[in-house]
């Protein structure tokens, strides 16, 4: 066994586990941190998307009562149905922007400097967003209408940019449009586990050819590392945003993109594509 592959993929798989669910793109730092082990190439790519559905179980975890009721109660529950439609209307503008434009995107988007650059884009719509009044109407999931989903699921389709972070889109746009901090993120985490699932999903039939029961070892750690990491942001995240804001989160994109900026176009760092 390759040690050095399987403390990559323990890498990558914490990156992932870390950055999903905070405003500050998984993709972005997986792009990044995989340019810099040399661990970007097709091969790489799909353990990314191995990594990802660890993630998502972190999700079903934490929330597996939750999502036992919903679905335990779409018989007799307008609640639960409602929910459950409001997910779906949710995620389908990205799903249909992503078959359109998903291999444009990669082919000319998935680098460093993009990435450096719509981290700092992205802090200042957190400022911008964050200084602004919130008149709050929409106080907890089950008071969400189908408009309100819909209007969530347009801003996550900014998430298709590498850089602009799926859940920071979808909570800062789901404040702007009047929930609460707490409902944009908790229907953040229930609509990533379809985006993401089905995502996933339909990555890894597209590549099943590159499938081998070799690579098992290191998916194996990148999974286990991707779910700890995972489950501990998201209880971390659900209580930070009780008595916190998203400043400090714009404040290091800010950071950290002008710092892989300066790496580029000084060479110090050789970000592969």
């Amino acid at each position: 066994m390759d040690l050095i592959l399987l403390a990559k993929a323990a890498v990558m798989g914490l990156v992932e586990g870390f950055t999903e669910f905070l405003p500050i793109s998984s993709t972005g730092h997986l792009i990044l941190a995989g340019a810099l082990m040399d661990f970007n190439d097709e091969r790489g790519k799909l353990f990314e998307i191995v990594i990802q559905s660890a993630a998502i179980l972190a999700v079903v975890w934490e929330f597996r009562a939750r999502i036992a009721g919903v679905l335990g109660g779409l018989g007799s529950d307008p609640k639960a149905r409602q929910l459950l439609v409001n997910v779906g209307i949710a995620f389908l503008p990205l799903a249909v922007l992503g078959l359109v434009f998903g291999k444009f995107l990669k082919a000319h988007l998935f680098n460093a400097p993009t990435v450096a650059v719509t981290f700092i884009l992205g802090a200042f719509v957190i400022l911008w967003a964050e200084r602004r009044h919130h008149a709050v109407r929409v106080q907890t999931v089950d008071e969400m209408s189908s408009l309100d989903a819909l209007k969530v699921g347009i801003a996550q389709c900014f998430a298709l940019i590498p850089g602009t972070s799926r859940s920071g889109a979808t909570i800062i746009g789901g404040m702007l449009f009047g929930l609460s901090r707490q409902v944009a993120t908790e229907f953040t985490f229930y609509l990533a586990i379809p985006t993401l699932g089905i995502a996933s999903i339909y990555s890894l039939y597209k590549e099943r050819a590159l499938l081998t029961a070799d690579d098992l070892g290191m998916w194996a750690v990148g999974m286990l590392a991707a779910f700890v990491s995972a489950f501990l942001c998201v209880r971390w995240l659900l209580r930070y945003i009780a008595t916190h804001t998203f400043v400090a989160f714009a404040w290091y994109r800010i950071a950290f993109g002008l710092i892989v900026l300066a790496t580029w176009w000084t060479g110090t760092v050789v970000w592969a594509d």
